[in-house]
């Protein structure tokens, strides 16, 4: 006979236990795509620093060097250098031909008015582009070949290539080649090296790279009139100049960027009529090279404009299309502003297909995006650095007023509070604390009734605090079960179980010094007071996450706290150490379970409802911080996305009326823009200070932020002097900027993806130690 083993019923998960599970799903994606949108604006800034030649940027220009391993024919030939069949062959410039040319182009400013200029007198030219300058201003480079103009390279970065390794050459012609496709649908096979002048001036350094390139099909020009524009010498020097010598045919170079261009632009004008007026014509490189070849018999053979080879040049492993662009000046063939006759003016060019098109018009849109995000972000760096010093400047003055004010002799709340209250203990899971906690209690020098809320602990915690009160002789403890529904449902329930009527709200964590409970309560004489706001200290600080969290809540917290109570806005009381008046708590709803920051909930509800919220900095409490950068994320990504959440609900404050609506006037905007809005762009500052050292001014960039940590050093000592911190703690302010301050920012940016995605997460439990113990024991 067989026997069959029952199976065992699968337990059915809890709605928390889903949506705690559910919520644990949806967060690897959002850690992913924070991650993601870090990498992109990395990305974006290191393509615009490499277009503006800070990244990878290299200013070496090669002089004086040997020319021993150049072909005489080649030094003493003419401007433009083909490697036809492989063998290197000069071609000069044909008698009363001016081959005008222009670099370091395209130049919105400077540009467009040469063209104007060659339009208006019917005369081509040869531009050689900047790569880099031709993928952030492509509509200019695409109006250039349209108006019947040749296009050459003049590599991406303006480097001297003789100093690049071969790896970085064809990056420069590659990159190049992809933003003319982008630009102006068209690759090209001319070549101008960056700083290049006569073929003499050709070295044993270069000379390789001119192989090398004239190997892959691309044809190098040289000059043989410069015109010297870019020393600014004057209209009539600069047309001096650019004259050649008796008739000779001359590949004439001009700049139409790279500088400060309006002599240039007033004597183009002035050199084209004096040039037509002494019989010269005016063409491109490609018109130049066919010119020769039919005075010399059209020996030169199928080979078009350049030399290049039929199977046109090589980008990025791909051979462009081999056939020159046969149309009249446009890039579809129809006649462009230099008329019918001039069909072979751009011989050069290859129209740009397949991967290289869409290569070149993504490369296009990439540099669209980098133009238009970085300037936004200069601009949100500025506003953030505006800000942050802002906060600075609000806290150190306000903080040290509140002091003052706080600290006189004569200052008094009002008559001496001494009745009893009621303190409540939300625990969930809290063995090793609850202990310690009820033992802090058991000195206070205010009479006190303890509720101990258990929501649900599995771990004994009802049990260890009876047993703590038995031990301790504390007849004024009451301890309550609940199951699990959360921190909100527990304080509710110690608050409708409350004797008296102030309430004071405390973590299961946390231990208070003896007269906390009697400096917290003493704001309660005055009327208009509905909660108090206690002085939260790190009691685990001797490790190097505890000693950033001091630091953290000395000076971001509780000195934020003095500048929010004199301006009558409070945003947060702690969950650590906080009080209220029963009746106020109430009449606002309790404790509410629709946000993750139930303590900023409640404040926010508190003012609106026209209570005032102070900050009492003597009523000091210690809690243990987490221990671990896993459950530092896990707890400020909860107050971060609760934060927002309670905001969120709050909303409407921004229009109440009379006193209830001050926080919506003068909280909230503050809470925005410190807090969520600053922080989150605050990386900006990083980002940018390390793209400085790295690639623009390492000393200056240091120096800048040398002087942001000189204010934030500043503000944080004078936090210590008025909370009586020990100065010592402050070594580690350097370390925090660099290290926890970011994963600060990250969880801030992490908690505003989150409610983008309409996320929720329930109240979270970190692991503790219990290593907090009184404040006597604490150092």
């Amino acid at each position: 006979m067989t026997t069959t083993t029952p199976s065992r019923r699968r337990r059915r998960p809890s709605r928390i236990e889903r949506v705690a599970g559910k919520a644990a799903a949806l967060q690897k994606p959002r850690v992913i795509l924070a991650g993601l949108l870090l990498l992109a604006l990395t990305s974006v800034m290191l393509l615009d620093g490499y277009l503006r030649a800070e990244v990878g940027g290299d200013q070496r220009v090669r002089t004086g060097a040997s020319s021993g391993k150049v072909p005489d024919k080649v030094l003493d030939g003419g401007p433009i250098l083909t490697f036809r069949g492989g063998q290197a062959t000069t071609v000069s410039v044909p008698e009363k031909t001016i081959a005008l040319t222009f670099d370091d182009g395209p130049n919105p400013t400077w540009s467009p008015q040469v063209l104007a200029i060659l339009k208006k007198y019917d005369v081509p030219a040869t531009f050689f582009v900047v790569g880099s300058m031709v993928s952030r201003y492509p509509s200019i480079v695409a109006d250039m070949v349209e108006q019947g103009n040749e296009i050459g390279i003049h590599t991406f970065t303006h480097v001297d290539l003789s100093y690049q390794s071969d790896a970085r050459v064809n990056r420069e012609m590659q990159q190049t080649q992809l933003a003319l496709a982008g630009a102006a649908g068209i690759t090209t096979t001319l070549f101008r090296a960056p700083y290049s002048s006569e073929t003499d001036a050709i070295d044993n350094y270069s000379w390789p790279v001119y192989k090398k390139l004239g190997e892959e099909g691309y044809t190098s020009v040289f000059v043989d009139t410069d015109s010297d524009d870019w020393k600014r010498p004057g209209v009539s020097k600069i047309i001096k100049w650019a004259t050649p010598d008796d008739g000779e045919g001359a590949s004439v170079l001009f700049h139409d960027a790279g500088g400060e261009r309006s002599q240039t632009i007033k004597a183009l004008p002035t050199y084209i009529e004096k040039m037509k007026a002494k019989g010269y014509t005016f063409t491109t490189i490609s018109g130049a090279i066919q010119k020769d070849e039919a005075a010399n018999g059209g020996q030169a053979g199928a080979a078009q404009a350049g030399g290049a080879q039929a199977g046109g040049v090589q980008i990025g492993g791909q051979q462009t299309g081999g056939q020159a662009q046969q149309g009249q000046g446009g890039p579809n063939g129809q006649a462009g502003a230099m008329g019918a006759g001039t069909s072979n003016l751009q011989a050069a060019h290859r129209e740009a297909t397949g991967a290289t098109l869409y290569e070149g018009k993504a490369l296009i849109g990439a540099v669209a995006v980098a133009e238009w995000t970085v300037p936004v972000l200069s601009v949100g760096l500025l506003v953030v650095g505006v800000a942050v010093m802002g906060r600075f400047g609000m806290m150190l003055i306000l903080a040290r007023r509140h002091h003052r004010q706080r600290n006189r002799r004569r200052f008094s709340w009002g008559p001496t509070v001494h009745q009893p209250v009621s303190v409540i203990v939300p625990a969930y899971n809290e063995k090793e604390c609850i202990a310690n906690t009820l033992e802090s209690l058991a000195k206070s020098t205010h009479p006190i009734e303890i509720i101990v809320v258990d929501d649900g602990s599995t771990d004994g915690t009802s049990e260890i605090a009876r047993n703590a009160a038995r031990e301790l002789g504390m007849t004024n403890v009451r301890v309550i079960r609940q199951e699990n529904a959360g921190k909100p449902a527990a304080l509710n329930n110690g608050v409708r179980s409350a004797s008296y009527d102030i309430v004071v709200m405390m973590d299961g964590d946390t231990v208070f010094e003896p007269d906390a409970v009697h400096q917290l309560v003493q704001p309660f004489a005055d009327p208009e007071v509905g909660a108090v706001a206690g002085n939260a200290k790190v009691g685990n600080r001797n490790t190097v996450i505890g000693a950033w969290q001091h630091i953290e809540y000395v000076m971001g917290f509780n000195l934020d706290r003095r500048m929010y109570d004199l301006l009558r806005c409070m945003p947060t009381i702690p969950g650590a150490i906080g009080a209220f008046r029963r009746e106020a708590v109430l009449g606002v709803g309790g404790m509410s379970e629709d946000t993750l920051a139930e303590d900023t909930d409640i404040t926010i509800a508190m003012h609106r409802a026209g209570w005032r919220v102070v900050y009492q900095e003597h009523a000091r409490a210690w809690t243990e911080a987490p221990g671990s950068l896993k459950q530092l994320w896990s707890q400020r990504y909860r107050w971060s996305y609760g934060t927002m959440q309670a905001l969120w609900k709050h909303r409407k404050s921004l229009t109440d009326k009379g006193p209830s609506g001050r926080f919506g006037r003068v909280g909230m905007p503050l809470v925005v823009i410190f807090q969520i809005v600053t922080p989150v762009f605050a990386p900006l500052i990083d980002v940018f200070t390390v793209y400085s050292m790295i690639f623009v001014d390492f000393q200056a960039a240091l120096f800048a932020w040398l002087a942001v940590l000189g204010v934030q050093l500043l503000c944080a000592a004078y936090a210590f002097r008025l909370d009586r911190e020990q100065y010592r703690y402050l070594l580690m302010m350097p370390l925090q900027q660099l290290a926890y301050r970011q994963m600060m920012y990250l969880v801030l940016i992490h908690s505003c993806i989150t409610a983008m995605t309409g996320g929720r997460l329930r109240w979270q439990k970190l692991k503790r130690t219990g290593e907090v113990g009184t404040p006597a024991g604490v150092s």
